[in-house]
């Protein structure tokens, strides 16, 4: 893995580009006075959400849940009184 070391001025006016480098799996060292204050580093893959699983779990929550006793309606009548 590649490491890069900018300046904050050059990171400010070249973030698009390092965001790119990023992407690619290169890490990015952010100084200020030479002094490094911050790490640019991807995103692991692992940490990504799984859409598919995301909808899963929404169905499986929603099984067996009932909207109200009068259904739609009635809870959209009662949104309105307030």
């Amino acid at each position: 893995m590649r490491n890069t070391t900018v300046g904050a001025y050059e990171a400010k006016t070249h973030l698009s580009g390092l965001l790119d480098k990023v992407a690619q799996g290169e890490r990015v060292t952010i100084t200020k006075h030479g002094v490094p204050v911050a790490l640019l580093i991807p995103v692991a893959e692992s940490s990504r959400p799984d859409p598919r699983e995301a909808i899963a779990r929404l169905k499986a929550f929603r099984h067996g849940r009932l909207l109200g006793d009068g259904g739609l309606r009635d809870l959209v009548e009662e949104g309105r009184r307030f």
